[in-house]
């Protein structure tokens, strides 16, 4: 990852929204916001700021946290470097978004369209059973991968680089959508902020 998440004071803060509560509907509502990052990541902040005071943990940065812990730990810190992740990704929905540039050519190149790889990363989500999520990460030589990862897992503790997130824990949709998860997952693609995966994506230097 191009940058880490240093606590300040010894605390790791809740992540500020990118954008208003409101300017992701219809695809995600302001009440699901509300309770997804208000309720649900501000818990796992207060836990893992609970737990890391004189354990071998404190003053590390979240993804060494979530590279070396297990546990209630690795939980925690799991789902607050996920949830950073998936919130920053996000902007107001736009009609025909798309990547462009390196990641589009790379992304064209390896599975031979973006409609293809929207099919496939859609197909990982709706089939992953039970809570977790589905990642698009980058190797050392910056192939893609699309990867299922269940609880709180994170690509870096395969040695990748998470580029794009879609959470199919159902705190996520349920009140936007019940059970119908492959409507939400569809529904994500108008709101990626494709500028912010291609920064993840896009050599350093």
């Amino acid at each position: 990852m191009p940058t880490k998440t240093l606590p300040t004071n010894g605390r790791f803060e809740l992540m500020p929204l990118p954008f208003e509560p409101d300017a992701l509907e219809p695809v995600i509502s302001a009440t699901t916001i509300g309770f997804h990052h208000g309720k649900h990541l501000l818990t796992y902040v207060n836990n893992l700021n609970g737990l890391l005071p004189g354990s071998r943990f404190e003053g590390l940065a979240l993804e060494d946290i979530v590279r070396e812990s297990d546990g209630a730990v690795f939980n925690n810190a799991g789902q607050i470097l996920n949830h950073n992740l998936y919130f920053a990704q996000f902007r107001s929905p736009q009609e025909n978004n798309a990547p462009k540039g390196i990641l589009a050519a790379a992304i064209k190149e390896q599975f031979g369209s973006f409609e293809a790889f929207k099919e496939e990363f859609e197909k990982k989500g709706a089939g992953l059973f039970g809570s977790g999520w589905v990642w698009l990460s980058a190797d050392e030589s910056r192939r893609l991968v699309i990867t299922q990862e269940s609880g709180a897992g994170n690509p870096v503790t395969k040695g990748l680089t998470p580029l794009l997130t879609f959470d199919v824990w159902e705190h996520a949709y349920y009140l936007d959508y019940q059970n119908r998860r492959p409507a939400h997952l569809a529904a994500l693609w108008q709101i990626i902020n494709w500028d912010e995966i291609e920064k993840r994506y896009a050599p350093e230097g």
